[in-house]
């Protein structure tokens, strides 16, 4: 296993499709796991193959809920029409973070690394996450999808907009009351 070099914003790589992965061989195996070890590195949590400069369909997640997701070839079977607004930000696109308005759910078909079919059900942070990984795959950047751009200067107003609040903040906003 080894570190990966994150591909950067103004590289052309990241605007362009990635071609599905014909077989779960070795390589590929050893570049999700490099692309974990990666992740964890640079404190993310979602890493897609382009990004490390491979246009293959796979990515990895962890959002901290005890699972590693390697996902690949995946394929969005089902999105819900009601979508949320909360903030983002990406590993090829350092110190800028922005609103982006995704699906609240998703179901997406996808190989996993024993070559198995597996579907997955998500919502919340997990769904935003597939859903933002599933794009870098499409060659489609948060910068294009960004609602507003976030700034220390405007991030308490733009959480009170969408109201984004975690429980503790909630909690002490309803106290000052």
């Amino acid at each position: 296993m080894g570190l990966r070099q994150i591909r950067k914003d103004n590289d052309p790589l990241l605007l362009k499709k990635s071609r599905e992965i014909k077989e779960v061989n070795d390589r590929i195996l050893n570049l999700l796991d490099d692309m974990v070890e990666t992740m964890y590195h640079e404190n993310g949590i979602g890493l897609a193959a382009p990004q490390v400069g491979v246009l293959r369909r796979c990515f990895v997640v962890d959002i901290g809920d005890g699972n590693v997701y390697k996902i690949i070839n995946p394929e969005i079977i089902e999105k819900s029409e009601t979508t949320s607004v909360d903030i983002e930000g990406c590993l090829s696109i350092p110190n800028y973070n922005c609103t982006v308005e995704r699906s609240e759910t998703v179901k997406m078909k996808y190989t996993d690394t024993e070559g198995k079919e597996q579907i997955i059900e998500a919502d919340g942070l997990l769904a935003r996450c597939l859903l933002h990984e599933y794009d870098h795959l499409d060659g489609v950047l948060i910068t294009s999808k960004a609602i507003e751009v976030v700034t220390e200067e405007n991030i308490d107003d733009i959480r009170e907009k969408y109201d984004l609040y975690s429980d503790e903040e909630e909690q002490e906003v309803e106290e000052e009351k």
